[in-house]
């Protein structure tokens, strides 16, 4: 037995609202809860009613036995007219009766393009007595877009709002005119009757960020999965660092987590509950490191990743170094105009710079002037700073003397 979701695709129904008028969160939409692992669990949807795209701030607070606990979570960007789920972990709290406060909404306007895909809201859109969800989604952009998520309210009978969930099944990425399925699945401990999905999103970042000291200073890091983890804490070494995680869903999932390099020589090993797991160690563009491993349904445990270098990472410059290289190639004509606009190009992927309304055109129509390498050759001389260098760029793309 299954029902058709019920197809709606921004959620535009007003209630009272949190914050701005413009930019809000609906009383009936947002609630705490103990999840599976009885981990205490804030949801709600963030609607942004502007015709600007923005990037939400939200801060929650939670009275839990007298004592108020704080969190801040720095939300994905939101297109203009539509609508975000978000969802946040309070380890900290274990009474009987928290009472959640109104959340306090912040952004600020982002330049940055929609994610471009679009979900299918057709006969293949599923709820099943289980509480679960199968869709499909498309590409309707001209590039591939990595790791995309989909965020849905869940929706019950009794509660309005029971949870927010996302697919965990991973999705590597999604061709232009692709259609891919998605799978959602709510948190376990929803014990109330699912009725219907609604306000699925796809964003393409969920990262978490983390902090736990080390070596006498605080140490940052990201993961992405559809496990939670969390109590993250380094040894008196600074080399093993321990955290707890958890799958509280029937499938199988992943976890990538992202560490910034201290020396670059780092090689790790992993184990959860003290023994060996299968993994892939990588380097990324910026130089980070990611430690990447499949996760098993319905698993906990203590997950330790060895091999850190001791003291805490030095600041990585806002450019990465392959560029730089690129750059003395490319002035030395040792690599063509493409090549180096390839190392411009992402870093506008990475909004390490931006334009507003910059044009996406094929690589075939890329074009640059040769009077640009005298400013690329000061860069590579440190005659001027990289904050000198990516101003020059962003100058140059915004007057379209640069095509990229």
């Amino acid at each position: 037995m299954f029902c058709i979701s019920t197809i709606v695709c921004f959620c535009l129904v007003l209630f009272s609202p949190v914050a701005h008028a413009d930019v809000f969160i609906p009383d009936n939409e947002y609630h705490g809860y103990y999840d599976f692992e009885g981990i205490y669990t804030v949801v709600g949807n963030v609607k942004n009613q502007n015709d600007f795209a923005l990037i939400p701030t939200i801060t929650i607070s939670v009275i839990d036995n007298e004592t108020k606990i704080t969190k801040t979570l720095n939300h994905v960007p939101i297109p203009p007219m539509v609508d975000i789920p978000f969802k946040l972990k309070f380890p900290e709290i274990h009474g009987q009766n928290p009472v959640v406060l109104k959340a306090e909404l912040k952004y600020v306007k982002t330049d940055k393009p929609p994610i471009p895909i679009q979900i299918i809201y057709d006969k293949t859109l599923i709820t099943y007595d289980d509480g679960h969800v199968t869709g499909r989604i498309k590409n309707i952009g001209n590039q591939t877009v990595y790791n995309p998520k989909i965020f849905a309210i869940v929706h019950g009978y009794e509660k309005y709002i029971l949870d927010v969930a996302q697919n965990i099944d991973r999705i590597e990425k999604i061709e232009p005119g692709e259609i891919l399925n998605f799978t959602i699945y709510p948190d376990p401990s929803v014990s109330e009757p699912v009725r219907f999905y609604s306000c699925f999103a796809p964003v393409d970042t969920t990262v978490i960020p983390l902090t736990t000291k080390k070596n006498n200073g605080d140490f940052d890091f990201r993961y992405d999965s559809g496990a939670w983890y969390y109590a993250a804490k380094f040894d008196e070494k600074g080399t093993t660092l321990n955290i707890k995680g958890y799958n509280s869903y029937p499938l199988e999932t992943y976890a990538n987590f992202e560490f910034p390099p201290i020396s670059g020589n780092e090689k790790f090993t992993v184990t959860l509950n003290d023994e060996p797991i299968e993994f892939i160690q990588s380097v990324d563009e910026m130089g980070f490191w990611h430690v990447a491993f499949k996760v098993e349904s319905r698993s906990q445990g203590v997950l330790k990743i060895s091999g850190f270098e001791k003291g805490l990472p030095p600041e990585l410059p806002k450019i990465p170094q392959w560029i730089k290289v690129n750059t003395e190639w490319w002035i030395t004509n040792q690599i063509s105009d493409l090549e180096f606009l390839e190392g411009i190009d992402f870093l506008f992927e990475k909004q390490i710079i931006s334009v507003p309304e910059r044009d996406v055109i094929a690589e075939s129509q890329w074009k640059i002037p040769e009077w640009v390498k005298i400013s690329a050759e000061w860069w590579y001389e440190e005659k001027i700073s990289d904050d000198d260098f990516l101003n020059t760029i962003e100058n140059l793309v915004k007057r379209k003397i640069i095509v990229v």
